[in-house]
């Protein structure tokens, strides 16, 4: 089950974008907002809305702020934000996946496709990529949280079906419909996750040369760049040296 995480780098990468960008309370408390109306305000009894708490918790969201989100969903005249997912190819012939929480789709359709069109991509039609990926519960915890031993035990007791450990932390995966209860089971012994949520983890990843890199991730900050855009997934491994290189 251990293992080196083939796109860690990305994961850390879109990371440290997060932790930049203006918008990311704004993004958090959308996913918070839909979840609460989608099912119970409660947390304990709303698991995708306690995935999305633990998702703000784990980028140091106020309370208050959390608890707006959770009130927005019931409180009149509020947005009605409606889920979309995006699929296309980037530079260089990687697939992407881009998923959006949206009160107006023509708006975010045209602001995605224009995003690819001019970043060497084009945008395809839902299933043109995602057969690639596998839908997939994903766990991250930092280093600290202890050794590889340590974490597949715990892993493994909690019913994951992988985990990735490396320097900069432990990737564990898990079913989609186990996230919850994977995630539960591994906070009561490894304390809280830096991120739970629910994956697009691709079967194949594509070597990034140095040109292609720099045009990829000029598409992925547009596309992240977007208030209606969630998150954006992708098959794409770039080594350190590429990195390091386009500084």
């Amino acid at each position: 089950m251990a293992g080196h995480s083939k796109f860690k780098n990305i994961m850390h990468r879109k990371g440290a974008q997060d932790k930049k960008r203006s918008n990311l309370f704004s993004k958090l408390s959308r996913e918070i907002t839909v979840a609460a109306k989608m099912g119970m305000p409660d947390p304990d009894m709303n698991p995708r809305l306690r995935l999305a708490v633990n998702a703000a918790k784990a980028q140091s969201m106020p309370k208050d702020n959390i608890q707006r989100a959770i009130d927005k969903a019931s409180a009149a005249g509020g947005e009605d934000y409606e889920e979309v997912r995006y699929e296309g190819y980037g530079p260089g012939g990687v697939a992407l996946i881009v998923e959006a929480l949206t009160d107006n789709r023509n708006r975010t359709a045209t602001n995605v496709r224009t995003a690819f069109s001019k970043n060497g991509g084009n945008l395809g039609s839902e299933g043109s990529v995602s057969h690639g990926f596998e839908r997939l519960g994903l766990i991250e915890y930092p280093a600290s949280a202890g050794d590889e031993d340590k974490v597949l035990e715990a892993a493994m007791e909690a019913g994951a079906e992988d985990i990735e450990s490396g320097e900069d932390g432990h990737t564990i995966w898990t079913a989609a419909e186990n996230l919850h209860a994977v995630a539960t089971a591994l906070e009561a012994v490894l304390g809280a996750a830096d991120g739970v949520k629910l994956a697009w983890k691709p079967s194949i990843t594509v070597d990034m040369d140095e040109s292609s890199a720099g045009t990829l991730l000029k598409l992925v900050d547009v596309l992240d760049d977007d208030d209606d855009v969630q998150m954006v997934w992708g098959n794409y491994e770039i080594s350190d040296e590429v990195m390091e290189k386009l500084g």
